[in-house]
């Protein structure tokens, strides 16, 4: 285990900067997650803390050792790729024992190694299959497997799941989350899935355009955007458009007025408002809005209902499965409401 620390990291390719000013703390035995779209720079940052690319500006620290500049091979970091990146004319023990190999371990005590390595993501009776013989999934956990063999001071995953069946991806990111914990190992994973990021994280880094941010915990981030981006981005948000009018008075481009956060700035703004939060038949705190239900979809343990309030706007809710016949069917009036507090109002102002 190593502290990991990223000091005002940075990459530039010509003119386009895919990095910028990334600085982060990773204790020892933290689970870290990079969130963000594709091309956000997540996957680059992870890259440079490998070695693969060097940075434009800023330090890696790992174990309070400078590696910034370092080859990947003299820095001691396990990566396991998204594509597995395993040697077809090589067995599952040849694979794992590989890395141990570049390091001239002897060739006794990389054999243990790597049946060791086997061992723990149980793989220990496929050693001498070939790659091609062995499911996605299991060629996933040979990957993991030679990352663990040198014993690494920290892993970095990036997208390890993402060519995994949906019901492998449950069962692969479980598996990995249990051995980081067992182990106590750092480490540093970028995914752009949403619910794999959840389920896996001590805490997350959500980027965007190269940078930062929001860090935190799941709920911090869910439940405390730190702006639109993170709010659309984790979890899923009803958005409305408008302005705060005046203090606690939020009004929409289609007129309605809704109670909000009195703290929330004057101006251009837009408040978001989670499904969940969103509930038929209001209470004499919530706000009070009329609409129609115009679409309807059973999704197994929620029932998600669309209900158009203007010409423009329209929000969506989901409401608990308790007999699979939603509260209220196509084209049918309804009044619907949030508390106050569930409001997250973003202002817009430049």
């Amino acid at each position: 285990m190593a502290r990991l620390e990223l000091s005002g990291l940075s990459k530039t390719y010509g003119a386009v900067t895919t990095v910028r000013d990334v600085s982060l703390d990773v204790p020892d035995g933290e689970f870290l997650v990079l969130l963000g779209p594709s091309g956000c720079g997540k996957t680059t940052t992870l890259r440079m803390v490998a070695g693969f690319v060097d940075p434009s500006a800023g330090r890696v620290t790992l174990g309070g050792e400078d590696i910034t500049h370092r080859p990947p091979w003299r820095r001691n970091t396990g990566m396991v790729f998204q594509n597995y990146a395993l040697f077809p004319h090589m067995s599952v023990a040849e694979n794992v024992a590989f890395g141990l190999e570049m390091r001239k371990v002897p060739k006794p005590e990389r054999e243990q190694r790597a049946l060791a390595a086997l061992g723990l993501v149980r793989l220990s009776q496929y050693a001498a299959r070939l790659p091609r013989q062995l499911s996605g999934g299991q060629q996933q956990r040979v990957a993991l497997a030679r990352a663990l063999a040198i014993r690494p001071d920290v892993l970095l995953l990036d997208e390890p799941l993402s060519n995994l069946d949906a019901k492998l991806r449950e069962e692969v990111r479980v598996e990995i989350r249990q051995l980081q914990k067992q182990l106590g190992l750092t480490a540093v994973m970028v995914t752009h899935d949403q619910e794999e990021a959840l389920t896996m994280a001590d805490r997350l880094v959500v980027m965007a355009e190269g940078a930062i941010r929001q860090v935190g915990s799941q709920q911090d981030l869910y439940e405390r955007p730190a702006d639109r981006f993170v709010a659309g981005f984790v979890g899923r948000s009803t958005f409305l458009q408008g302005r705060v009018a005046e203090p606690g008075v939020f009004q929409t481009e289609g007129g309605l007025r809704l109670a909000c956060d009195p703290a929330a700035r004057s101006g251009p703004a837009v408040m978001a408002v989670r499904p969940e939060a969103i509930h038929l038949h209001p209470g004499a705190e919530d706000n009070s809005l009329s609409g129609t239900v115009e679409f309807t979809s059973y999704l197994g343990p929620v029932l998600e209902l669309h209900v158009r309030l203007s010409p423009t706007e329209r929000v969506v809710l989901h409401m608990p499965n308790r007999g699979g016949t939603p509260a209220a069917g196509l084209g049918e009036s309804v009044t619907i409401g949030w508390p106050r507090a569930a409001g997250m109002v973003f202002s817009e102002a430049a």
